[in-house]
């Protein structure tokens, strides 16, 4: 074997690290596609439910659609990303609240110390070693998204007072399909 820099052993190893969590991702992500991740047995379906554990009632609740497809499709378009070059920084973004939410999950149902909850942080530090490996695009990337934003004119202070009443009226006004629906079924009925 030829001499190998250090920069080149830890370039491999952000490689390694980027394939392992794109897999990881894209197992979960099929897993759940396919039913092979979440719901329960029928016997558990017939325990009253204070003999439900609540990791079974989790996997009960996660097993339900569209919720599952989400979830499951979510995991596999972010692991695809972190394989490709021109998309592992989007994908490592991405991979970041999937992580954080599997682990919040795990550690509500299933309790702190469990292999979950161990190996998650585990994905998430290597996550963001991916992040940091590439960080002579990613710094200015964060930079650009929290410097300079502001409103593209300037508006006079009354104009804030009117946002709360405004934004009342903007929620009545995404209501209105809902009430249209409403309105048709009974008319249907």
């Amino acid at each position: 074997m030829k001499n190998i820099s250090k920069a080149q052993l830890w370039d491999y190893f952000i490689l390694i690290a980027r394939i392992w969590l794109a897999l990881t991702l894209l197992r979960y992500g099929y897993s759940k596609l396919i039913d092979g991740q979440f719901g329960v047995s029928k016997s558990t379906m017939n325990l009253p439910l204070k003999e439900v554990g609540l990791f079974n009632l989790s996997w009960y609740l996660a097993d339900h659609e569209p919720f599952k497809s989400f979830i499951g499709i979510s995991q596999m378009i972010v692991g695809a990303l972190l394989v490709y070059n021109r998309t592992v920084i989007l994908g490592a973004f991405m991979a970041i609240p999937i992580w954080i939410n599997i682990l919040i999950w795990d550690m509500t149902f299933m309790g702190l110390y469990t292999g979950f909850t161990i190996r998650i942080p585990f994905y998430l530090l290597l996550t963001f070693l991916v992040l940091w490996h590439y960080k002579e695009k990613v710094l200015p990337a964060i930079q650009n998204f929290t410097n300079g934003t502001t409103t593209r004119f300037k508006y006079p202070f009354w104009a804030y007072l009117l946002l709360p009443i405004l934004g009342l009226l903007l929620e009545l006004i995404g209501g209105i399909p809902i009430a249209l629906i409403s309105l048709l079924k009974r008319l249907i009925e």
